[in-house]
């Protein structure tokens, strides 16, 4: 059985050469600007740093995927043009696209880019898979979060492109990024900015009953002393809902699939991806390291041997999501 390939996330220059340190086969990154979805400061690549991080991910035999995965505003389609032309000219070994315009102009333009579509697009059907193929000849698909295990078999089977999934790090049940929740409350939309819940809006407030964390004028959860806190999303907010407080769209939980590696790997999925492009490279380096190894676990048929990741989830609590029917 071939091992999927682990794609593993970078934000800098250094997560980067951590991804690949650790045993990633592909690590994803972004230009430093709007058309990629982890938009935040301090993160991205600039083109002289992806240059580099090509020529640095090939010297240790692995590949560099460019994220253009945020939608191009309506008549200002520059940056996004720009960014695929020198992804291009760079030589980057895929780029990873969401925007229907930009995979046409893509395709027609650079037919020897390879072409993969963004979790963005939320492809959720085999139908799906065959349109963006037989349209702009995408090679492979980033499968959405909300499938169970069987769907991502079915989904996957006879597909003309190679499925990617998600195997660790956050989850987004907002229709993979399409957050009005989060445009409404900052006015920067996830899929066209790249940044949910931006840092500018974002502000924790200690007070003597504990924590209170507010994304722009709304108030997103409040914690007891002692209580671990999370980066407020709307969508990880806790509400007062019929007088009770609960999580009404979904818990502060990550997702960790690495429980149901070998069912993933029998599924036929090409490739394996971890989320955190804006996680530091200490954080990378142990992630990468630690599915790297329930990867090649399972492949051996061995079970997962012990567990190094208890503290870097959110909130301290880990699911399977949607694989398993756990994710509500």
């Amino acid at each position: 059985m071939p091992a999927p390939e682990l794609v593993c996330p970078a934000g800098t220059p250094a997560a980067l050469r951590a991804a690949v340190e650790a045993g990633a086969d592909a690590v994803y990154v972004g230009f430093r600007d709007e058309t990629n979805a982890r938009n935040f400061p301090g993160l991205n690549f600039s083109r002289a740093e992806l240059e580099a991080a090509v020529d640095c991910a090939r010297a240790r035999g692995a590949k560099v995927y460019l994220a253009v995965n945020t939608f191009a505003r309506a008549g200002a389609m520059a940056p996004w043009r720009m960014a695929i032309a020198d992804a291009a000219t760079i030589g980057v070994d895929a780029v990873i696209l969401a925007d229907i315009g930009i995979l046409d102009e893509a395709s027609r333009r650079y037919p020897d880019l390879r072409l993969h579509l963004s979790v963005q697009a939320s492809a959720a059907h085999a139908g799906a898979l065959a349109y963006y193929h037989r349209n702009f000849g995408v090679r492979r698909v980033v499968l959405p979060r909300v499938l169970t295990l069987d769907g991502i078999a079915r989904v996957g089977a006879n597909a003309p492109v190679e499925t990617e999934v998600f195997v660790f790090g956050g989850m987004c049940p907002m229709a993979e990024g399409r957050c009005h929740l989060s445009s409404y409350a900052t006015g920067q939309s996830p899929n066209t900015a790249g940044v949910c819940s931006p840092a500018s809006h974002v502000r924790y407030e200690e007070h003597a009953g504990g924590l209170t964390t507010r994304l722009g004028t709304f108030t997103i959860n409040r914690f007891e002393p002692g209580e671990a806190a999370g980066y407020p999303t709307l969508c990880k907010g806790r509400f007062r809902v019929r007088d009770e407080s609960r999580y009404i769209f979904e818990d502060p939980v990550s997702l960790d699939a690495r429980a149901v590696m070998p069912d993933l790997i029998a599924s036929g999925v090409a490739a394996l991806k971890i989320e955190g492009r804006q996680r530091g490279r200490a954080y990378i380096a142990r992630v990468v390291a630690e599915v790297r190894a329930a990867r090649d676990a399972a492949l051996r048929g061995d079970g997962m041997a012990g567990d190094g990741l208890a503290a870097f989830s959110e909130g301290a609590a880990r699911s399977t999501g949607a694989l398993k029917k756990e994710w509500r």
